[in-house]
Order: structure tokens, then sequence, then C-alpha cells
């Protein structure tokens, strides 16, 4: 089976951020600075806006004002950026769990043999971009290649709201034109080292012997030269294995809606890639959540606790009651999403559920089994060859 390695860039992080929340800043030219009422402050983030003057990260503020005297310039607020670090990483988990973040913008992503749940590479990272632009606010761009290496090259292809592709059969055309200085892991000095010799290019430095390059560079010279030829066999190391938060799916609606009957089957629809997304991983949860953005862009969560579950019918029956309690047919609803959480720390022995029964435990055993049944024909045949009756209508519609 081919990897397939996702690197997601937040595409102007700090002052996307400062966007979601002052509004203001929208379309102007905008960053944030080290220290705005010092001269010698630097640029930490500019946006899209503000790099049409030419304005850089690291540039000393007031060179940059030079460039662009009616940049706005906001205070860095750390904490903030890392809360929405925090909340991007989250949504990254939900399509896979093993993800390994580089920075505080930026992560790889393991999404080998996710094809059956989110379909093609380029329709995956889509729907993750989709995701973080609406339900956040905020940009990225995605590489996809089949090592961490050209994905990391290749998110960088394309700015802002990109998505690239850097396959093997294509490094001679994509990768090796490019200057060697914009290699990943080419630092200052090494290109300088490599500009010297002659090496100019990606393909430059790939043709060269190993030999060379390791009485030149060092050790790092082999990794280099691995890395112009496209090879990266390094995996996609998560931080903590067990860092996974929740499991979630949302879906923003082609039209606004105000009938519940519709939003009940989106909402079963959901659960269901939840749920088989739970069962892959060995995941129970405790908590579900559910979140719905309105037709003013307007975002709340609800949530409630459950027996530790990755059942689809448990997990949708716990969305269903919340959104009955929080539907308002007066606010048309454009985006809905539910997700599992709470997988450290149940205590399915002491939390009493609103659905509890006599006879609980051997209708639970049937249900798992027919979710167990459908999980393996959904993975064998595709996700649309089996449906729940009440789903059927929903899809000819």
């Amino acid at each position: 089976m081919r990897r397939v390695i996702f690197l997601v860039d937040m595409n102007a992080f700090f002052i996307s951020c400062e966007t979601t929340r002052n509004p203001a800043l929208r379309g102007r030219p905008a960053a944030v600075a080290g220290d705005p009422q010092k001269r010698t402050g630097i640029i930490l983030a500019a946006n899209y806006e503000a790099r049409r003057y030419g304005v850089k990260t690291a540039m000393v503020l007031h060179e940059a004002k030079k460039l662009c005297p009616d940049m706005l310039l906001v205070p860095p607020d750390h904490r903030f950026y890392e809360e929405k670090s925090r909340v991007v990483m989250e949504v990254l988990s939900h399509y896979t769990p093993v993800i390994e973040q580089n920075s505080i913008d930026e992560a790889w992503l393991d999404m080998t043999g996710t094809e059956r749940l989110f379909g093609q590479p380029e329709k995956a990272a889509q729907r993750i971009m989709d995701e973080i632009k609406d339900g956040l606010g905020l940009w990225c761009s995605i590489g996809i290649a089949e090592n961490k290496f050209l994905a990391k090259m290749a998110s960088e292809m394309k700015k802002p709201l990109g998505i690239t592709t850097l396959w093997p059969d294509s490094i001679a055309e994509k990768l090796w034109p490019l200057p060697v200085q914009a290699m990943y892991g080419v630092g200052k000095k090494t290109g300088e080292k490599l500009s010297r010799t002659g090496v100019k290019t990606i393909g430059q430095l790939a043709k060269l012997e190993e030999n060379y390059l390791v009485k030149l560079l060092g050790k790092t010279g082999i990794i280099l030269h691995q890395h112009a030829n496209g090879i990266d066999p390094t995996p996609v190391l998560p931080h903590d294995p067990g860092d996974m938060k929740s499991i979630g799916r949302s879906q923003t609606l082609p039209r606004d809606i105000t009938d519940p009957a519709e939003a009940k089957a989106i909402l079963l629809e959901l659960a269901e890639s939840v749920g088989m997304t739970a069962r892959k991983h060995g995941k129970k949860g405790s908590t579900v959540q559910i979140t719905l953005k309105y037709s003013d862009f307007h975002v709340i969560t609800r949530q409630i606790t459950v027996p530790a579950t990755w059942s689809t019918k448990e997990i949708y029956r716990a969305g269903w009651m919340l959104l009955q309690k929080n539907w308002t047919p007066a606010k048309p609803v454009r985006l809905i999403g539910i997700s599992l959480g709470g997988f450290a720390g149940s205590c399915p022995g002491e939390q009493m559920s609103l659905f509890d029964s006599p006879g609980k435990e051997v209708k639970q055993d049937k249900e798992e089994r027919i979710d167990q049944v459908m999980d393996i024909i959904r993975t064998k045949h595709g996700s649309g060859t089996i449906l729940r009756g009440t789903l059927i209508k929903h899809h000819r519609e």
C-alpha cells in the first residue's frame, strides 16, 4: 500500500488568528509585530495584503513600515495562538490519530489507508481545508506525498489555500528546479557551502555523489542527498499515541436548512463515520458533542455524557437528543457536526445512561455486531455499499 502523508501548514497563522477576533484587519495590510511601540521590533507574521508590499517575517519593523506605511500592527498574544493551534490539531485528529506536530502552525498526518473514509487524498485535503476555513476562520495549505520531506516541500509550493501533490514521478518536474536554499533542512550556512561548490538547484544536489556530500557536510550530506532524491523513510510519530482527544465529523450544507428532519438524516450519516473511525482505532468515548453553525455564522456547541461507547446508534441517539433540545426553526443552519470524546478516564460502570433499560447489554452486543459487519463491508467495498434504512431516502433525494 502506498504511504499517504499530509503536511498541513497554516497560512500567516498569528495574524490570521488575530483576524478571527478583529474583522477590521481583514482585507487590509496587517502584521503581528514583536513590539509595535518600538522601531526595533520585528515582524512575527504578516498577512498576504502586507506581503504584496514586500513585508516579510523577521523583517525589522521600521523597514517594514517604509515598505507599507499604512500597515496595521498588532502586539503578539502567544496564549491565544497556542489555543487556536490546539483547536486546529483537534480538527486534524478527526481524520487520523497519527499526527506529528512540527510547530505551532503545522503538522504531518499519516493518511495511509483512509481513502474509504474520506476519499482520494486531494478530496480529503479539500475537506480538511474547508473544515478549518469554515469552522475556524483560518486558512491553510496542504502538501500531499508519500513521505514527510516531500509533503513538507509540497506544502510550500502554493500559498495561500493551496493543495499540492508531490509523488515520486513528479520530483524531476516540481522539486529539482527549485533553488537549493528552498529545500527543507538546508540552512543559510549549508546553502552557502553548496552554492560555493556550484550547486544551485535541488536537482544538482540530487545528482552529486553521496560520498562527496559526506566529505563536504558530514552525516547531514547523506540525509540531504536522500531528500533531494525524494527518499525519506522516517515515520510520522505522534508525540503521544494516546493524544487523540476526540473523533468528529461536520458538514457544511449546500443550503441553509430549518427542518429538523433534514438535519436528522445528516446527523446519522455523520455519526456513522464517527462510529466507524472510533471502532477502527479502538476508542470508546463518554462524551458526545454537537456543533451547529447558523446562517449568521454564530456557532454553538452542546454536549452530553454517556456510558463509554463506539456504537453508531448510541452516538447518534445522544446527538439527536441534543439537536432536538437546541433546534430553533427561526434560525437557519448552515453546518452540522458531531463528535465523540472523553476517551481517557471513562467510568462506564459508574455512569448511568439516559438510555438504560433492562436487557440493554444484550441489545448493545447485537448492535456492536451489526456495526462490525457493516464496517467490514464498507472497508472492503466502499462506504456507499451499505446504508441504514433511514438514510436510503436521504441519499436518493
